[in-house]
């Protein structure tokens, strides 16, 4: 399978925009679309989409919380895309391309604790849950480095 990230740019952030979730995993992450354009205010946001040969499959955003944290806010996959390991394969790029931070200690990554596949699937990539975030709502889990 062909799968790589790509920057977002003015020749594929609509493309991006138009990627969808099912209706019963809205609730669970916010739009593409909104998360670029916190991006283009918040430089050191990183954005990337996930591309399956030419075409644009998913979305990643990463913000760095400290000098030694990175959290990764937004990771999705199109519904016509989902179920066929392009997930897992770009968590993977994206974990390397953050890992490339020689100050980086940590990785962090927040999801709902009623979403079992996600924390199925973010505990099968070493992310370790620590407990809920200070809202009360999220569960937090990381990779020590």
């Amino acid at each position: 399978m062909n799968i790589y990230l790509r920057e977002i740019t003015k020749d594929n952030f609509e493309a991006v925009s138009l990627l969808d979730v099912y209706e019963e995993q809205e609730d669970f992450i916010a739009s593409n679309t909104w998360s670029m354009l916190e991006a283009a205010y918040n430089p050191e946001y990183i954005i990337r989409a996930i591309y399956l040969k030419d075409t644009p499959v998913g979305f990643f955003m990463w913000v760095p919380t400290s000098s030694q944290k990175i959290a990764i806010w937004r990771f999705m996959v199109d519904k016509k895309h989902q179920h066929k390991g392009i997930g897992r394969q770009a968590m993977h790029l994206a974990l390397a391309e953050i890992k490339q931070d020689q100050q980086l200690k940590q990785i962090e990554i927040c999801y709902d604790p009623k979403n079992r596949i996600a924390k199925s699937f973010y505990s099968s990539l070493g992310f370790i849950e620590i407990g809920l975030d200070e809202d009360g709502e999220k569960m937090l889990a990381i990779i020590n480095l």
